[in-house]
C-alpha cells in the first residue's frame, strides 16, 4: 500500500476536527433553540384571570404610527436603544374590549413614563377612558412623576394618586425656536430663500433672529386654543372649579411653599389628586380592587395591555367580504420609500395602491398625523387618492393631532375631511431654499472658476453664488407650487380660489377655526371617519370590516422578530450581541435624519413647524 503523504494526512485531521467542532456548534447551537422555545412557551402568559386589571403603561410619545421599521425596534428594543413609543389606538382598542368583559374588573394607568403627545391623541384615550368608565368598572391612575400630557389622562380617572416625594407639573402650550441668521452671517454663508405665504414661518430662523409678528400672530392665536382645551378637559374631568388650572400653575410657588416646598402635597391640597401613595400602599389599593394575583399573594392580579390585546384582537378582530381600509400617514413627507413613521412618496402610495387593488375595499379612511414636507412627494400621494375616487372608493381624511402644510394637502382631495377640535392643519404655503458658501470658502482661501456653454451650466453649486436668473426661476416655482396648491385646495372643497388664498398664505389654524373656515367638513375622531367612509361607499352598518394596510413584513423578517420575541419572554439576554450606539452617534444619527427630511427634487417643500414646546 501506498503511505499517504504526511501533508495530506496532517490536513484531513485537521478536517476532521473542523468537521467534529462544526457538528458539535450545531448540536449546542440546536439544543440552545429548543430550550429557548421550550423557556418560552413555560413562560408563555396564562389565560386573563377571572378577576383582573387592566394595566396600561404607555410610555415616551402618544403616537399614531411606530416610527422606524418593525425589525430595527425590536432590535433597538434588546440594546435599549429605541424612542419608547406608544400607539394611541392600541390603548383606545384595549379600553373598547374591556368594557364588555367581564374578567376586567378595573383598569389601571402607570403614566410615570409618558411625557409627549398632542391634545387630540390625549382626548381619544379620554373618551376611551369615560367610554369605559359607563360600564361602572373603576379606573384607577398613579405615577411617580407627572408629565402634562401624563395628567390629561390621569385626571379622567376615578382616582388619582401621586406618589408622596412624587412630582406633577403643568407647564402649559408654547413654542420657541433658535435662529440662525446671525450665525450663517458670520459663516458667511447664503442661504437662498423662496417662500409664497406672509404666515410661512418655517423659513425665519435662516432669515431672521427673533419671530416675525405674522407668526407671533399665529402661534398665539393656537396655543391659547389648545391651553384653553387643555384646562376645560381637566377642569371637567376632575370637578374641579373654574380657574383652579390657571391658579395652580400663575401661583405655584406659593401653593409649594404653603406645602413646605412639597409639590406633592400642593397638588393633592388643590384638588389634583386624590391620593399621594407609596408603592406598597398602591399595591394594597389594588388588590382591594381586583384580589392578589394567583401566583404572588403580594401583588394584585393583573393583564398585560399588549397581552390582553393581542389575545382579543386574535379572537375578535377579523375583516370581512367588505373592508374600510385604514392607511396611516404619519410623520414627515419625504421623496422616495420610507419606514413607518415618516411618509413617502413611494412607499405610502404603495399602499393606498394596495387598497385600490383589493376587490375587499370598498372605502379607505386616511389617518393623517404630519406637518408636511417635500411638495412633490405630496402630489404623488394626493394623486394615488384621486385614483381610489376614480375607481368608485370614497376616501376620508381622519386628522389627528397634526395635519398641516403638505398634511393638509393630501388630505385636501379626499371626499370628506374630519379633524379634532384641538388638530394643528392650515399651514397652506410653500417654500423652498438654497444655501450656498461660496464667501466661506474665500475667507479659508478656496476659490471657484470655470466656464460653461449656457447662462445654466455651473448653476445650483453651493461652492457659487446663485445667479438673479436662478433666483428667478426658483421664485417662479415656488409661486407657481402654491398656486397648484390653493387650486387645489379649492377644486376639493368646493371654494372660491380668492378664498382659499385669504386663509391660507401659510396661516395656521386649530380644527375649530379650520371648520369655520371651511377648509375640514366635520369635528369627529377616526370611528367617525369610519362610519362616514362606510356610509359613503353604502356599506350596511355592522356589516363592514376593517382592514389595517400597513408594509407587510419579508419571512426573513418576521422569523427574526419572532425569534427575539421568544428569547426575551424566555429570560435570554440578547443585548450583548448587539452593539449599542455611543451618545455621540446617537446624536449624529438624529442629526442625519434630520437633515434627510429635505429630499425634494426640487428643493419645494410645504411644510409646517407645528411643534409645540410643553
Amino acid at each position: 500500500m501506498n503511505q499517504q503523504n504526511p501533508i495530506v494526512r496532517f490536513l484531513r485531521a485537521i478536517w476532521r476536527g473542523a468537521n467534529g467542532l462544526r457538528k458539535i456548534l450545531h448540536l449546542i447551537l440546536l439544543v440552545f433553540l429548543f430550550a429557548v422555545f421550550v423557556g418560552a412557551l413555560s413562560g408563555t402568559p396564562s389565560s386573563i384571570p377571572d378577576r383582573a386589571a387592566l394595566v396600561i403603561r404607555p410610555a415616551g410619545e402618544l403616537v399614531e404610527q411606530l416610527e422606524g421599521e418593525p425589525f430595527d425596534r425590536a432590535l433597538a428594543e434588546l440594546v435599549d436603544d429605541g424612542r419608547p413609543q406608544a400607539l394611541v389606538q392600541d390603548i383606545v382598542a384595549a379600553l373598547q374590549f374591556a368594557k364588555d368583559d367581564e374578567r376586567i374588573e378595573a383598569v389601571y394607568f402607570e403614566v410615570s413614563g409618558l411625557f409627549a403627545g398632542g391634545l387630540s391623541k390625549l382626548q381619544a384615550v379620554a373618551r376611551a377612558v369615560e367610554e369605559f368608565k359607563s360600564s361602572g368598572k373603576p379606573v384607577i391612575a398613579s405615577a411617580d412623576v407627572m408629565t402634562q400630557q401624563a395628567y390629561h389622562i390621569a385626571a379622567h380617572a376615578d382616582e388619582v394618586y401621586l406618589h408622596p416625594d412624587g412630582l406633577l407639573i403643568i407647564q402649559g402650550y408654547g413654542r420657541f425656536r433658535n435662529y440662525f441668521k446671525d450665525a450663517i452671517d458670520k459663516l458667511r454663508i447664503d442661504w437662498n430663500v423662496f417662500r409664497v405665504g406672509t404666515h410661512k414661518s418655517f423659513v425665519e430662523p435662516y432669515t431672521r433672529m427673533n419671530m416675525s409678528p405674522e407668526d407671533r400672530e399665529s402661534t398665539t392665536l393656537l396655543i391659547d386654543q389648545l391651553w384653553n382645551s387643555y384646562r376645560r378637559d381637566i377642569i371637567a374631568a376632575r370637578d374641579l372649579p373654574d380657574g383652579a388650572v390657571d391658579d395652580f400653575v400663575d401661583n405655584l410657588i406659593d401653593h409649594v411653599r404653603a406645602a413646605n416646598g412639597d409639590i406633592a402635597l400642593a397638588a393633592k391640597e388643590r384638588g389634583f389628586v386624590d391620593q399621594l401613595m407609596t408603592h406598597t400602599q398602591l399595591r394594597d389599593t389594588l388588590i382591594g380592587y381586583v384580589g392578589e394575583d394567583a401566583d404572588d399573594p403580594d401583588t394584585f392580579s393583573a393583564v398585560d395591555m399588549q397581552d390582553y390585546l393581542a389575545q382579543m384582537r386574535l379572537l375578535h378582530e377579523k375583516s370581512a367580504d367588505e373592508n374600510v381600509a385604514v392607511i396611516v400617514a404619519a410623520g414627515q413627507i419625504l421623496f422616495g420609500t420610507q419606514a413607518p413613521g415618516q411618509i413617502g412618496s413611494d412607499s405610502t402610495a404603495a399602499l393606498l395602491r394596495r387598497a385600490l387593488n383589493d376587490e375587499s375595499v370598498k372605502a379607505v379612511v386616511l389617518r393623517v398625523d404630519s406637518p408636511g414636507g417635500s411638495a412633490l412627494a405630496a402630489e404623488i400621494i394626493a394623486d394615488e387618492i384621486d385614483a381610489l375616487r376614480a375607481a368608485g372608493k370614497p376616501v376620508v381624511a381622519s386628522m389627528s393631532s397634526v395635519a398641516a402644510s403638505g398634511g393638509y394637502l393630501i388630505s385636501a382631495g379626499t371626499d370628506r375631511i374630519f379633524a379634532n377640535p384641538s388638530t394643528i392643519t392650515g399651514s397652506i404655503g410653500i417654500f423652498g431654499m438654497f444655501p450656498t458658501y461660496q464667501r466661506t470658502l474665500d475667507a479659508l482661501g478656496i476659490a471657484t472658476d470655470g466656464i460653461g456653454s449656457t447662462p445654466w451650466s455651473g448653476e445650483l453649486r453651493p461652492d457659487r453664488p446663485m445667479a438673479e436668473h436662478t433666483k428667478t426661476l426658483f421664485q417662479l416655482f415656488i409661486e407657481d407650487g402654491y398656486d397648484d396648491f390653493i387650486t387645489d385646495v379649492a377644486e376639493g372643497r368646493n371654494m372660491d380660489k380668492v378664498a382659499v388664498d385669504a386663509i391660507a398664505q401659510g396661516k395656521v389654524w386649530t380644527g375649530q377655526d379650520a371648520l369655520e373656515n371651511g377648509l375640514v367638513d366635520a369635528l369627529g375622531d377616526l370611528d367617525d371617519a369610519i362610519a362616514a367612509a362606510a356610509m359613503l361607499a353604502g356599506l350596511d352598518e355592522d356589516e363592514y370590516g376593517l382592514k389595517s394596510i400597513e408594509r407587510e413584513l419579508s419571512p426573513l423578517e418576521q422569523l427574526l422578530i419572532d425569534f427575539f420575541s421568544v428569547t426575551s419572554d424566555a429570560g435570554v439576554d440578547l443585548s450583548g450581541w448587539v452593539r449599542k450606539p455611543t451618545p455621540v452617534e446617537s446624536a449624529l444619527r438624529d442629526i442625519v435624519t434630520s437633515a434627510l427630511r429635505f429630499n425634494d427634487p426640487k428643493g419645494i417643500y410645504a411644510h409646517c413647524l407645528c411643534d409645540l414646546d410643553l
